[in-house]
């Protein structure tokens, strides 16, 4: 009978990688906002359907003005955040956090064109049904994008800290995950709120 014999290493509690539990988690998240966001802009869209008033009813279609610009700092700043991250897996942490900083004020820049632009709506929230939704898609969303921009601040704190150095790739994976998502659920919402009633 063979003798039985123990390990020196502990065994991994969790998986590590694309196989960890905090990739599932941010899967499942992504799953449960992008219903959130799919039942908003469905909601929009039956709202206009129902022929109650114009659609949108005051001023027409919400300016571009102040929305393409926006549209451009967050999808540019995507792709700053993912050379953030490439230049972080090759060890230049110099570079990375510039980059993350840069990020991190395009995304600022995104905030603060939304809220200006809430500043210029000629209704509130209670004014009526398209004032109620226009507000909720897009406030939803804001409030998506300054979690993103707490999180990164975070990231750039540990890194200047030495909390996380290359190889804690997970960490900076993650995040720039999250940022991708908010970034592709915005061009759901700028199609939906900016385009969509220039082509009805």
């Amino acid at each position: 009978m063979a003798d039985a014999k123990t390990l020196d290493e502990r065994l991994p509690v969790h998986g590590m990688g694309q196989i960890g539990t905090p990739w599932w988690g941010m899967l499942c998240l992504f799953a449960t906002e992008g219903i959130l966001f799919a039942y908003l802009i469905f909601s929009y869209a039956y709202l206009g359907s129902q022929g109650f008033q114009a659609w949108p009813p005051t001023g027409g279609p919400p300016s571009l003005s102040l929305a393409i610009p926006a549209t451009v700092l967050l999808v540019g700043s995507s792709f700053v955040l993912e050379f953030a991250k490439r230049r972080a897996r090759t060890g230049d942490i110099a570079l990375a956090r510039v980059a993350l900083v840069i990020g991190i004020l395009m995304g600022a820049g995104f905030i603060a064109l939304g809220l200006k632009e809430w500043s210029d709506r000629p209704f509130s929230l209670s004014t009526d049904s398209y004032s109620s939704i226009y507000f909720v898609l897009t406030g939803t969303h804001l409030a998506h994008v300054a979690l993103g921009l707490i999180a990164l601040t975070v990231l750039l704190v540990w890194s200047m800290t030495g909390r996380i150095a290359p190889g804690h790739e997970q960490h900076r994976s993650l995040i720039t995950l999250y940022w991708h998502f908010v970034d592709v659920v915005w061009l759901f919402v700028f199609a939906t709120v900016y385009l969509a009633p220039r082509l009805a």
